[in-house]
């Protein structure tokens, strides 16, 4: 039984040319594993008119399906079966499938040597079917044209049981956290991370698709970050399960490893940290970028300047570069030579990689049966995931209902962190950067740049100096004791002294509400900015006030704590790492 005809030993009389069908709806090919008359083997969603016997009779009528053959390597498609006894060139998946295929041809009836119709190119039909991508050292690539794989891919994938269990495809937004471990299990990992080590969360992105699937955002979250880990249930090998202590204060990356946690404590830590409830999970580990880059033959990449890494062994002259193997891998992880030698430069390095292995996937990964094979087993075979997606029919299921997103309105971004000051090795959290960040991802406001319109911009450019912010505070609908609560944070964080308790509103109001004068224009912008308050919030009267006349802020019933946004910001914080997917620029500096 060859590989590709799962299920099928029994049927001797199978010419596995014949499998491989040309789906003119779709632009894709699908392996055809049932035999005449029965229902194809994907599920009956994909029904395909046209008679598999007919099809398959050179003389006959052929209905509306287009029996096309797998392309091989070296023009050897529809040489004589009986007489090709050349043996397959060496070191060559699509060369030993061409081989196998031969193989099993010789002992089907039918003519002999016999030729298919070359396949037309699909043009604009070739869609990108893709899931979602790791930064360094997963991407999963869906197989939109798979379904002539699935059963055999099922036996490829990982799965953890991590106590919950969501639905491949969600009607709202979708949150996929990508996990990238330092494990050295693999052929020729022994050299990388730590020894002994199960893998930590190396590389984490946290994806999040929109609920109208228009846009899609990555956050990378820097390893080395100190945050609090929660308790984790986990299932043990036995079927029972443990719950492993939470940490205060400890590096992001030993959410996974750790004591034994797997990827559900890693997904707990980044629920905890974002406030965003995640779908699934992915994960891979160093395999998952050398055997991707190897299937796409190769992924373009830019550096500004000549890189020469001891620790990675990356070598690489300024200019653009194809990299694969273990030189992609070399990218990826490399830090040393770039930037200030930080995890966050290395993260700016996997956002350029994975960019332009998403560019390349949807430019020509799929333009044949032969490269899609290569991609979907090497993608299938990196991944572990969740039980939700863990078939390989849950995993196209999935991918396809996120495959509407276009690469330009993908966004790589990096959670913003600052030094921390009691330790030089690792980073804290930049909350009043992070914070807007999240309630943005949380509200499904892209953070893509949108094309500039005929409109002003949303406030003044000009911001006043703190110690010339006037304003009165009031509680129109806060939390008791917000009004002073408010000035404490203005004149002891942000030094704007000239602030004052002017205790209840008359009124309450639902939404807080800024009130100033034109030529208070630049205090306003000032104290929009540290208070996060969006455009509605701004009220501008239409006369000047005097030089001692403070503006009004009155805290609505919307009001949560003094710097926190009232209201999710619809543009991408100021200091914000991001770069746009279909950005061809990116360069390592």
């Amino acid at each position: 039984m060859d590989a590709q005809g799962r299920g099928r030993a029994g049927d001797d009389n199978v010419d596995p040319a014949d499998q491989w069908v040309f789906d003119p709806n779709t632009g894709n090919y699908e392996l055809r594993l049932d035999p005449a008359g029965q229902a194809p083997a994907r599920p009956s969603d994909r029904k395909v008119p046209g008679s598999r016997r007919a099809a398959r009779n050179p003389g006959g009528e052929v209905g509306d399906t287009d029996t096309r053959p797998l392309p091989t390597q070296g023009g050897r498609r529809g040489r004589s079966a009986a007489g090709d006894t050349d043996e397959a060139p060496a070191g060559g998946r699509a060369a030993r499938r061409a081989a196998a295929a031969r193989t099993v041809t010789a002992s089907a009836s039918g003519p002999a040597g016999r030729r298919k119709r070359k396949p037309k190119k699909s043009g604009k039909k070739k869609a990108l079917y893709w899931t979602a991508g790791v930064v360094g050292f997963v991407l999963v690539v869906g197989c939109g044209g798979a379904y002539y794989l699935y059963q055999q891919l099922d036996g490829n994938i990982s799965k953890v049981d991590v106590g919950v269990e969501n639905d491949a495809v969600s009607d709202g937004p979708v949150n996929l956290l990508i996990i990238g471990t330092d494990a050295r299990s693999g052929k020729g990992n022994s050299g990388y991370g730590d020894s002994g080590s199960v893998g930590h969360a190396d590389t984490t992105i946290l994806m999040h698709i929109s609920k109208d699937r228009s846009n899609a955002t990555a956050l990378s979250i820097p390893r080395d970050l100190i945050t609090d880990i929660p308790n984790c249930p986990t299932k043990q090998k036995d079927g029972s399960k443990k719950v492993i202590p939470g940490e205060h204060g400890v590096r992001f990356n030993t959410s996974l490893g750790q004591e034994g946690r797997d990827p559900g404590c890693t997904w707990r830590t980044v629920e905890k940290l974002t406030g965003l409830k995640i779908n699934h999970f992915m994960m891979a580990d160093f395999n998952a970028v050398k055997e991707l880059s190897e299937a796409v033959d190769g992924v373009e990449v830019c550096a500004a300047k000549d890189i020469d890494d001891p620790k990675s062994h990356l070598k690489l002259k300024a200019g653009r570069h194809t990299v694969k193997g273990e030189q992609a891998l070399a990218f990826v992880r490399t830090r040393h030579a770039i930037g200030f030698g930080s995890d966050l430069d290395r993260i700016k390095m996997q956002q350029q990689f994975l960019s332009s292995l998403i560019r390349k996937l949807k430019s020509s990964a799929f333009s044949s049966p032969g490269k899609l094979y290569d991609v979907s087993q090497a993608a299938t075979r990196a991944l572990t995931v969740d039980t939700g997606i863990g078939t390989a029919g849950k995993l196209l299921d999935f991918g396809n209902d996120l495959k509407q997103v276009d690469i330009d309105k993908v966004t790589f971004a990096t959670v913003p962190v600052l030094d921390n000051p009691n330790d030089k090795a690792t980073v804290i959290l930049d909350q009043g950067k992070a914070d807007p960040l999240f309630a943005m991802v949380r509200a499904d406001h892209t953070l893509a740049k949108h094309k500039k319109g005929k409109g002003k911009s949303s406030g003044p450019a000009k911001k006043a100096p703190p110690e010339l912010v006037r304003v009165d505070v009031t509680n129109g609908g806060g939390p008791i004791g917000s009004a002073q609560e408010t000035v404490d944070w203005l004149q002891n964080n942000k030094g704007a002294k000239l602030s004052t308790n002017a205790g209840n509103a008359p009124a309450k109001l639902a939404a807080t509400r800024l009130e100033y004068a034109p030529n208070q224009a630049d205090q306003a912008a000032t104290l929009a900015d540290w208070m996060g308050l969006p455009k509605s919030a701004l009220k501008k009267s239409s006369q000047d006030a005097g030089d001692r006349v403070p503006m009004k802020l009155v805290l609505g019933k919307d009001f949560k704590a003094p710097g926190t946004p009232v209201e999710a910001p619809t543009e991408t914080p100021d200091g914000v790492q991001n770069v746009n997917a279909d950005d061809k620029n990116v360069c390592a500096k």
